[in-house]
């Protein structure tokens, strides 16, 4: 197995404890987006309770990347994808979070 073959099998796993309902393909389609960023321990994953964080997907992911406008649909996504990953989760994972986003916004086709 190749590295990026273990981060998604990973990421599979995690989404399945978590009970995301995330399907395979989209996950490692999301992964493969990311590019090298997924083997750097801080660019893995994203911390909920750092606003500048937050900021950064929003402006670099949500509307560059997926092209959502309304900062309020993104506020309130990024809240629920946050909230949907669980609070006592230290591992919030980019990839998943992004697929979680992205399906949230409705914008799963870019990944398809």
């Amino acid at each position: 197995m190749s590295k990026l073959d273990d981060k998604i099998a990973l990421y599979t796993e995690a989404a399945k404890k978590l009970g995301l309902g995330l399907d395979e393909g989209y996950i490692a389609s999301v992964t493969k987006g990311l590019g090298p960023s997924i083997y750097n321990k801080d660019a893995e994953t994203v911390s909920c309770s750092q606003a500048s964080e937050l900021e950064t997907v929003k402006k670099n992911f949500a509307k560059k990347k997926l092209g959502v406008t309304d900062d309020a649909a993104i506020d309130t996504a990024i809240k629920k994808v946050c909230e949907a990953m669980g609070s006592s989760n230290r591992n919030k994972y980019r990839a998943l979070f992004y697929a979680l986003l992205a399906k949230e916004l409705g914008k799963e086709s870019i990944y398809a």
